[in-house]
């Protein structure tokens, strides 16, 4: 029986670890910081991206809280904590949501950026910048998270409000399994066509 090779960036390449929730602020993500901690949070719109997240961050030891918001989508909160300081501190200027200096992603931060907001589209595969009833402009962010994505061996086009966007397409057979290789196994409750493979 022939062994998987494993992967340097793919997610059995490391534990869970709170610095992965990185992922959801490359996406439509956002960090606030109170005193010494932080709380990351992220809206979807299906209930199995809400469950997903919630079992993700409960696997790095962050509670977490799904709420209903007011344009029915579900907001996924962590709690206050100072395991996403580092974060805070790391992407924040001021207000602005901004990658630190040499970001990089990884099999795990992928991961929950697909749980958050990934999706197959008739030509490749989508990762949404921002939520789905928009929100805080994020678009300095975007050109680091598409050099990271490159990085990855994954370029991406950026796609427009009116192609879909903002959000991140991965085209092509070989960039969608490299994707899919990345991200792992399809999570329990996970709709088969909106995981990469």
């Amino acid at each position: 029986m022939p062994s998987k090779q494993l992967n340097l960036f793919g997610v059995e390449a490391a534990l869970p670890r709170p610095a992965d929730l990185a992922g959801l602020l490359a996406g439509p993500g956002q960090v606030v910081r109170m005193g010494g901690t932080a709380r990351v949070s992220v809206v979807v719109e299906q209930l199995w991206r809400a469950r997903a997240l919630h079992a993700e961050l409960a696997e790095r030891g962050i509670g977490a809280t799904l709420v209903a918001t007011v344009d029915e989508h579900i907001a996924v909160r962590s709690a206050y904590t100072t395991l996403l300081a580092p974060l805070g501190a790391a992407w924040l200027r001021g207000a602005v949501k901004l990658p630190p200096p040499g970001f990089g992603l990884d099999g795990r931060r992928l991961r929950l950026w697909v749980l958050a907001a990934g999706r197959a589209d008739p030509l490749g595969y989508a990762l949404r910048l921002a939520p789905p009833s928009g929100g805080p402009a994020d678009d300095p962010a975007w050109v680091p998270v598409g050099v990271a994505l490159a990085a990855l061996g994954l370029p991406a086009a950026l796609l427009g409000t009116r192609a879909g966007g903002p959000a991140y397409r991965i085209s092509g057979r070989r960039r969608i399994a490299r994707l899919a290789e990345l991200v792992g196994d399809r999570p329990p409750g996970v709709p088969e066509e909106e995981w990469p493979s």
